[in-house]
């Protein structure tokens, strides 16, 4: 039986990969914060590890007589300053990866983003082999994200058996912290007053936690692998999400500088429910992938792309129903007013 440290377990995709992990018949250690729920781990019997990734001791105690390693704490928190998502993101990777290389392990499965590949020119997909072009955008979260990743492929050359996953917007049941899901926590919530014109790559959690025991399985030390489904346009995302849950829309859609000009003005308004900067330029951007190498190395599936959209919108439902707008829900008159004005607008800003 392999003993394997799990990192991020109490987060939405770690909880399911170390669900998974249990029922392959795994050992699981959880390394968890000492202010972290731990209720759905203890009733998997994962064996809870108490410390921080960024605090090297308590990560070489969690890691004594640890096989294997899947490596998944990390924020999906665009709006946090650059110096969070670096130490979270970059250092404390470093220190879970290097406290790996020196306790010998098997294998280790770095969980990575499609952020860390960068978004694709319009009208094409990135795979694994595109090159880093996304430091112009300035955005402290995918800056993070591929440092990090660099971190871990360089400790291939110093003997360290890591195999990277880029999961691309994860959605589905059991998201704890409100993390990737919480998009459509806001469609539901009717908090998406106008969006931009963008595109996101959206992919089942159950999918992206079996792709992660297939990386362990199967993935070649070294080699990334991106793990996404659907390629949408926020346009046919929000029309889907409408579709399957009853409430209407967004109906304006922005032009991108006239929304990164709004962000950046709701920062000065205390209270404001207002994306942040780097929020507007991510979504912005052309986020679409291929999984092709994940489907022919690792022998990875996925599910009906309409599947986690489905799911997330009936977990939240189960959750905060009242809070929700309830299906039949409109957009407010004067949104849609704007919409239809923007829509049929001389400027050509669409």
């Amino acid at each position: 039986m392999a003993r394997t440290l799990v990192t991020g377990a109490t987060g939405f995709l770690g909880g399911h990969v170390a669900r998974l992990l249990v029922e392959r018949g795994d050992d699981v250690r959880a390394l968890v914060r000492p202010s972290s729920e731990v209720a759905s781990l203890e009733a998997l019997e994962v064996n809870l590890a108490r410390g921080d990734i960024l605090d090297r001791r308590a990560v070489r105690r969690a890691l004594r007589g640890v096989d294997r390693v899947f490596h998944l704490a990390d924020t999906t928190n665009l709006a946090l300053p650059r110096a969070a998502v670096q130490a979270l993101g970059v250092e404390g990777s470093r220190i879970v990866l290097e406290e790996a290389l020196r306790a010998g392990v098997e294998r280790v499965v770095y969980t990575s983003s499609v952020a860390a590949i960068g978004p694709a020119r319009r009208g094409s997909v990135a795979t694994e082999t595109n090159v880093w072009e996304a430091g112009r955008y300035r955005i402290p979260y995918l800056d993070a994200k591929h440092q990090a990743e660099e971190v871990a492929l360089g400790l291939v050359d110093r003997g360290l058996p890591v195999v990277v996953v880029n999961p691309a917007h994860v959605l589905g049941a059991g998201d704890p912290g409100r993390s990737s899901t919480v998009l459509v926590r806001r469609f539901l919530r009717r908090q998406i007053p106008a969006y931009v014109d963008g595109t996101l790559n959206v992919v089942g959690v159950e999918d992206v936690a079996r792709g992660h025991l297939l990386a362990d399985q199967r993935g070649l030390p070294g080699q990334r692998y991106i793990l996404g489904n659907r390629n949408f346009t926020l346009d046919r995302l929000f029309t889907d999400l409408a579709r399957l849950s009853g409430v209407e829309p967004p109906s304006v859609r922005l032009p991108g500088p006239v929304a990164l000009a709004m962000a950046q003005a709701g920062q000065w308004l205390p209270g404001a429910p207002v994306p942040s900067p780097a929020e507007v330029r991510a979504a912005s951007l052309h986020w679409a992938f291929s999984s092709a190498k994940a489907k022919r190395e690792l022998g990875w599936r996925t599910s009906p792309h309409e599947d986690c959209l489905e799911e997330t919108i009936a977990w939240y439902r189960e959750r905060e129903g009242e809070r929700l707008a309830p299906p039949g829900s409109r957009q407010p008159v004067a949104l849609r007013m704007a919409g239809a004005f923007v829509r049929h607008s001389p400027l050509g800003w669409l």
